[in-house]
């Protein structure tokens, strides 16, 4: 009986309000806006790019290893907790141990054990990702505040110059200007925080892209650091002012997806939007002779020139 001479334990509203937090938190977990469907991809849009898949694969992998880690660990904190709680019948104190040598370096090998799976997995992936091979299509994305522009580095009818002697892409490495087609006047396509897709109605420029063909984008800046992510390609990349980065994807799926910066590059960071539209490889050359036709042709200046640095690392890769 308590001290009142109830017979109500004291426990009891304990164990009630864990009771309504380990319902509240059933509820929060599973009440969210995920379907059924969507739950294997833990969070992450549908892949819509060849390369996607790799990096939804490492997410996957990763959470399973977390989940098998955390679940461990939790198990052993119980255990401990539970099996090893003060008895009410024996209040001598247990016996206390300074150290255990075999439980030492069992906690220090296993999480280096751990950390070297990720490391290689990881490593593996990004080799793959950031390897360049022969493009199908270049396109030289040059951010700013606070937009995007995109040069098609292509032959375009309607467009004489040469991508490779052009004053405005001086600031792309020679490296890259090696693949370019011989002769692409090229066409561009220019952006401001106020432009939106006339198909969606999303804010930014529309960038756009052939199914199933391999797309080089070179990335360049004219003033900060800003990211050019692709959401549902999984894959972002710095566009640094001075360091001309490049990725490669296979565009599989056609639509109109989004497009953001990732990087915080200023106060009106947010608005650094942009779509990407993938259409047939035809309906994507037209487009391209129709930009012509407005007189979009030739580049707009590629961003910064490159830093001391960067060119010292390109004549010794010479």
């Amino acid at each position: 009986m308590s001290p009142n001479g109830s017979d109500r334990s004291p426990r009891r509203p304990t164990r009630r309000k864990l009771l309504q937090a380990l319902t509240a938190g059933l509820v929060l977990a599973t009440a969210t806006g995920c379907t059924w469907e969507d739950f294997p991809r833990l969070g992450m849009p549908t892949p819509t790019s060849e390369g996607a898949e790799r990096i939804l694969s490492l997410w996957q992998g990763s959470w399973a290893a977390a989940l098998a880690i955390g679940a461990l660990v939790w198990g052993l904190i119980l255990w401990s907790a539970f099996f090893h709680r003060r008895s009410r019948t024996k209040v001598e104190v247990p016996p206390q141990t300074r150290y255990n040598m075999p439980i030492e370096a069992l906690y220090t090998v296993v999480p280096l054990i751990i950390v070297s799976v990720f490391f290689y997995f990881t490593a593996r992936d990004e080799s793959e990702l950031m390897k360049l091979e022969k493009p199908d299509v270049t396109v030289n994305v040059v951010g700013f505040q606070w937009s995007w522009c995109f040069n098609y580095i292509e032959n375009v009818p309607g467009s004489s110059g040469n991508a490779k002697t052009s004053k405005e892409l001086d600031g792309i490495p020679d490296r890259y200007k090696d693949d370019f087609p011989a002769n692409a006047g090229g066409v561009n396509d220019c952006g401001t925080p106020s432009t939106r897709n006339p198909q969606t109605n999303n804010p930014g420029p529309t960038l756009w892209l052939p199914e199933g063909k391999r797309v080089r984008f070179v990335l360049t800046s004219r003033d900060v650091i800003h990211s050019f992510w692709v959401v549902p390609f999984l894959m972002k990349q710095d566009v640094i002012p001075g360091h001309t980065n490049a990725f490669e994807v296979v565009p599989n799926r056609e639509g109109t997806f989004l497009g953001k910066c990732a990087e915080l590059c200023g106060v009106d960071h947010a608005r650094m939007l942009f779509n990407v539209k993938v259409v047939s490889p035809e309906r994507y050359e037209q487009h391209l002779k129709e930009l012509a036709e407005k007189g979009q042709t030739g580049y707009v200046p590629a961003g910064i020139a490159q830093t001391s640095h960067e060119k010292n690392r390109e004549t010794n890769k010479l």
